[in-house]
């Protein structure tokens, strides 16, 4: 499939890109800075570079698009202002309507319940610490997925709460809050592999699983 990414060059964001290449799939990336880019890529990966509220850029790197990724995540820099992300997962929406593109995954923690939860301890206390120091990351993260899941689009959320920088693992836990026995730490290699894996599921249609090591 052609799949557009967006957060391409994030610490998940690339790995996600390695991924959906080595599983055949052609890959276009959307950036905000081309230094960023990996050399490894070259002229395997169609690059765009745009800010994530450049509604033309994004469109842009949508059209074409079979499915679309956002490893997209607010920024934790208290000195952070505004909620970009939220208005650029509206032009991401709005684009994949505009070109007919059904599939979207996209990332989120447990502070974003699944349709079918219930909170339990974990997703409270997820949802508890950002509310309190992180507000406005808190406000972006669920402005976001509010978008996603009010959408008429083939949407994933895939959710994690302590992502690490661990080699893959051969069992990855994958499941639900008050229904199954999801850990806390995950490797960002396991995120980036299930990710991508959705591409072509349709296990977790309109669903948000967690996953943890």
């Amino acid at each position: 499939m052609n799949v557009t990414v967006f957060g391409a060059t994030g610490a998940i964001g690339s790995l996600t890109v390695n991924e959906l290449i080595a599983n055949g799939h052609t890959v276009t990336a959307y950036a905000r800075n081309a230094a960023k880019i990996p050399a490894s890529w070259g002229d395997k990966v169609r690059v765009v570079i745009g800010e994530i509220t450049d509604q033309t850029k994004i469109d842009q790197a949508i059209a074409g698009a079979d499915a679309v990724i956002s490893a997209l995540g607010p920024a934790m820099d208290r000195k952070a202002q505004g909620t970009p992300l939220i208005e650029g997962t509206q032009y991401i929406f709005d684009a994949m309507k505009t070109h007919k593109v059904a599939r979207f995954i996209g990332h989120a923690t447990p502070a974003v319940l699944d349709p079918q939860e219930k909170p339990t301890f974990t997703t409270r206390l997820a949802t508890f610490l950002p509310r309190t120091f992180m507000p406005r990351a808190y406000e972006e993260i669920t402005g976001m997925c509010r978008i996603i899941m009010d959408s008429d689009r083939d949407w994933t959320i895939v959710r994690f709460l302590a992502p690490k920088h661990t080699p893959k693992q051969d069992r990855v836990r994958v499941g639900f809050f008050g229904t199954d026995k999801i850990g806390f730490p995950v490797s960002r290699a396991d995120i980036a592999a299930f990710t991508a894996a959705q591409i072509d599921d349709g296990t977790y249609l309109r669903r948000a699983p967690a996953v943890s090591n």
